[in-house]
């Protein structure tokens, strides 16, 4: 995002943390399966070797890249003045409906309330505070929510 240390909320370090786990346990089971390259097979199982490799590459990245996102968190909670990641914001659509939702960083957070920050409303929200009304694009043409409030 900026390079500064970005807040992250509790339950965004929890769905990275399980995500870690996860995926580092996927690393290991792959690259359990890789064969010691000295022994040479026919080219079925070469191709099928340079796959699990690939893939073994694949989940590490992805490993150092919550590590990353983990270690880079800033401490305590959000601000609660601003929208910005980590926030938790409550949001009146324009049926009245409310709800409430998290901005976080990554996608890959399987969480029902998290909205990205490079997601259409996530970066719309992004230094919004109380009271503001935001449009942004949603899938059905622009749509407006306004902020309600912001906390933890």
């Amino acid at each position: 995002m900026s390079g500064e240390p970005e807040p992250m909320s509790a339950a965004e370090r929890r769905a990275l943390e399980q995500e870690l786990a996860d995926v580092t346990a996927e690393r290991n089971a792959d690259a359990a399966t890789l064969q010691d390259t000295t022994e040479v097979g026919d080219h079925a199982d070469q191709a099928d070797e340079l796959i699990r490799s690939d893939e073994t590459h694949r989940l590490d990245a992805r490993i150092d890249e919550i590590k990353v996102r983990l270690r880079g968190a800033a401490a305590g909670p959000p601000s609660t003045d601003v929208v910005g990641v980590g926030s938790t914001v409550e949001l009146r659509y324009m049926d009245g409906s409310v709800a409430t939702v998290q901005v976080g960083e990554g996608a890959a957070v399987l969480d029902r309330t998290l909205v990205t920050a490079d997601s259409p409303l996530g970066s719309a929200l992004l230094g919004h505070r109380a009271g503001d009304s935001v449009s942004y694009d949603a899938p059905d043409g622009q749509a407006t929510v306004t902020v309600v409030s912001l906390g933890e």
